[in-house]
């Protein structure tokens, strides 16, 4: 009986250990939780969901790290200053009218042909040619898209400028143009063929028979122009050609300028 009392008594006290262990681990927990949460926090734990990729429209998905988000990044990359939306991303979408125009002189394109160097989307060039009634102007840019998005501004220009009885004979000129410009870019990368309209400066016209534009890389492309220019805009691109081909990128730009404007001009 004796040693029956005796070994009662040595479960009893383990059984109380165990609960008493039980109980520590239980007022534990919640310290490790804290300790969890902090590491996650120092990246240390799972890996946080990346940031919205720089001039995407959508949120990087994560993939093992976010190496989905870094192969979206390169994508969305613009090493030549091709930003989609450049004017908004420079001006602000509330603005109605790019403030560089203000400083710009009439003279300087009334009834003068002009190229427009880097047009992105060819905002401001359209609205030279609305503002200042030039006689013509070309305007090339490095990216295909930023040419595509040119062509569709001019339809919408061309709309509000004419009158809606235009609209139907706009899109058929625009698919044409883009078409045309594009399959030039596919056969010899960054050159082009100027594609516009030809009409006497006193007669009444629609942007189409003004504006026109083509992809073309000016710095590397061997294509010739067929005429010079009275005025060569150049806005805001001297610097991405001096970091992408240096101080001779600079020097064949000024050159060919130089080359395209008549002997009285302005650029």
């Amino acid at each position: 009986m004796a040693e029956a009392e005796e070994e009662n008594r040595e479960e009893i006290v383990v059984e109380k250990k165990s609960k008493r262990n039980r109980k520590k681990q239980k007022t534990e927990n919640p310290s490790q939780k804290e300790e969890t949460q902090e590491r996650k926090q120092n990246g240390e734990g799972k890996p946080q969901q990346q940031d919205q990729v720089a001039g995407g429209d959508h949120p990087a998905q994560n993939n093992n790290g976010g190496g989905s988000s870094k192969k979206r990044k390169q994508r969305e990359a613009f090493p030549f200053g091709n930003y989609r939306n450049y004017y908004g991303y420079r001006i602000g979408q509330e603005v109605d009218e790019d403030p560089r125009l203000k400083v710009l002189k009439r003279e300087w394109f009334e009834g003068k042909d002009c190229l427009d160097i880097g047009c992105n989307s060819g905002i401001i060039t359209i609205h030279i040619a609305k503002k200042y009634n030039c006689r013509s102007i070309l305007g090339v840019d490095i990216d295909t898209a930023r040419i595509s998005d040119a062509y569709w501004h001019l339809r919408k220009f061309s709309r509000e400028h004419s009158g809606s009885s235009s609209t139907n004979v706009s899109k058929e000129e625009v698919k044409e143009k883009l078409k045309a410009s594009k399959q030039i870019a596919h056969v010899v990368p960054g050159d082009g063929e100027e594609i516009k309209k030809e009409a006497s400066f006193s007669e009444k016209r629609n942007l189409f028979d003004v504006v026109s534009f083509r992809q073309e890389n000016f710095v590397d492309s061997r294509h010739s122009h067929e005429k010079q220019y009275d005025t060569i805009l150049c806005l805001s691109v001297a610097k991405w050609i001096h970091l992408n081909w240096g101080d001779d990128g600079l020097i064949t730009l000024f050159s060919k300028v130089w080359k395209l404007l008549v002997p009285v001009f302005l650029y």
